[in-house]
């Protein structure tokens, strides 16, 4: 899905969470084709290595973002969830929210045998010196939206282009770089749904609509 209607989905979900009585949330799935790079609220256009010309010849679209962070890529190969769900300063804080995504991929690539790491000073998932998952959430009315992104095929030329969330220093990986083949990306969503289910304390998972969008009900 293209990143324009992926974000209006969003959109729609984050009015009727805020406007629900009850405790729904939804999941959304998705890898980003047409390619696109990101600019976060704390983003940089220097992190953008690529110029405008550069990037519309090459097919990626450019967009800034209201999610926290610097600058990312989505596309093709990377699995993209963004959660929408309500958030509560007693149960359910803005951070222990971001740890709770992190703690998905972490649990999601211990399935795989991997130790995935937080990094002090950071969000995101990372394995060894390479970061395998990004985390960048934006909050409105206590409900969150956006969410994380998890490199799953073996092709990260894309991030070639930035400077991957505006750190120097450090490399980028992906799952079926880690393994050594390339790695279902149907498997990595389910196991994905099941480990964000989990990690944010949700008992039961339904699984309505299509396979870009997976709603989440306690």
């Amino acid at each position: 899905m293209a990143y324009a209607p992926a974000l209006e989905m969003q959109r729609e979900r984050l009015a009727e969470v805020q406007g629900a009585a009850d405790e729904r949330a939804y999941l959304l799935l998705a890898e980003h084709d047409p390619p696109v790079i990101t600019l976060g609220r704390r983003g940089k256009a220097e992190h953008v290595l690529a110029s405008r010309e550069l990037l519309a010849a090459r097919g990626i679209e450019l967009h800034e973002s209201q999610r926290g962070g610097d600058v990312t890529y989505h596309g093709p190969g990377q699995l993209v969830a963004y959660p929408i769900i309500r958030l509560d300063p007693r149960r359910r804080s803005v951070h222990g929210y971001v740890w709770s995504l992190e703690e998905s991929v972490i649990r999601l690539l211990d399935k795989y045998g991997l130790r995935g790491e937080r990094r002090r000073g950071y969000t995101g998932v990372w394995v060894g010196r390479e970061k395998i998952a990004a985390v960048g959430v934006a909050i409105q009315k206590w409900v969150a939206w956006h969410g994380l992104a998890l490199n799953v095929g073996a092709d990260l030329s894309g991030f070639d282009l930035i400077v991957p969330c505006g750190i120097r220093g450090y490399g980028v990986t992906s799952l079926s770089r880690l393994v050594g083949k390339e790695v279902e990306m149907g498997d990595v969503k389910d196991r994905m749904a099941k480990a964000l289910g989990e990690a944010l304390g949700f008992g039961r998972i339904q699984y309505p609509m299509s396979n870009t969008e997976q709603g989440m009900t306690k």
